[in-house]
């Protein structure tokens, strides 16, 4: 109670920048890609390489402040990166004194990358198969919770907040449009040298091998990269390759019944509207 009530009080100012991504725990909704489109737009020293600044440092986690890290005295605008349920995030976003940018990614993608996440996180010990992890995903009962209440709740409530909600299939489709967007909504204006920058270094490839940008740095304990890492494939319709006919009939009466009053246009493969 007191982690909820005390993030809840944190007061935020103007010059405040949040982002959420579509699930309350690291599984591979867009965070990492993020977190580097957002140190770009904001930071010159990030896009000139002068400054050498891990991602997570430049756009910390508001519930993972593992590090004791001064909230108050980062200069603004201040970045913040969360994974939180609209109803746990500070009061103030409320009265849209911060920006929110929401990235969802298609739910069939997130739960086989999820996947994959789980089978590398070296303090489960007895890990359960494809079939049983995607039962569980499906009602919610896997440790992020469930995808279906979390971006619908975010996306039925967005009067309520200042946000920019945008999906991980039409950044990957068209990321130059993307990353105007976001200079944009974030009042953020730079020339074409700057974005075709951007652009460049937010590509998954090169994000791959950048130190700064990739969370190599992740303890050995938690994480087994042999099996997965935090940029693992970076595609739009890898489901494919996992999921059975039957689970994909049985995930799409479960989504059409959950996400009734969300009009959300999910790409569901990258080859859909190319």
């Amino acid at each position: 109670m007191f982690f909820s009530l005390h993030i809840q009080s944190l007061v935020i100012y103007l010059g405040y920048l949040f982002y959420c991504t579509s699930l309350t725990h690291k599984v591979y909704t867009g965070t990492v890609w993020t977190q580097q489109i957002l140190s770009l737009i904001v930071n010159e020293g990030h896009r000139n390489g002068t400054e050498e600044i891990q991602n997570m440092s430049r756009v910390p986690w508001i519930e993972y402040n593992l590090s004791k890290m001064d909230y108050d005295s980062r200069p603004s605008p201040r970045l913040f990166s969360s994974h939180l349920p609209y109803y746990f995030v500070p009061r103030d976003l409320r009265n849209k004194r911060g920006k929110i940018i929401y990235i969802a990614r298609n739910p069939k993608d997130v739960a086989v990358s999820y996947y994959h996440f789980y089978k590398a996180i070296k303090k489960v010990k007895q890990k359960k198969d494809w079939e049983t992890f995607l039962d569980d995903y499906l009602s919610g009962k896997v440790l992020s919770s469930s995808w279906f209440d979390h971006v619908k709740g975010w996306y039925t409530h967005q009067e309520d907040f200042n946000i920019l909600f945008l999906t991980y299939e039409e950044m990957k489709k068209d990321l130059r449009s993307s990353v105007r967007q976001i200079c944009r909504f974030v009042e953020k204006e730079l020339d074409e040298r700057e974005v075709d920058t951007i652009v460049e270094k937010a590509t998954f490839q090169n994000m791959k091998q950048d130190p700064l940008a990739n969370y190599t740095t992740v303890p050995e304990d938690t994480l087994d990269v042999k099996i997965a890492t935090h940029l693992r494939k970076g595609t739009v319709g890898d489901w494919k390759n996992l999921m059975t006919v039957a689970q994909n009939e049985k995930f799409d009466k479960i989504y059409s019944e959950k996400m009734i009053g969300v009009p959300i246009n999910f790409t569901w493969d990258i080859s859909e509207g190319n």
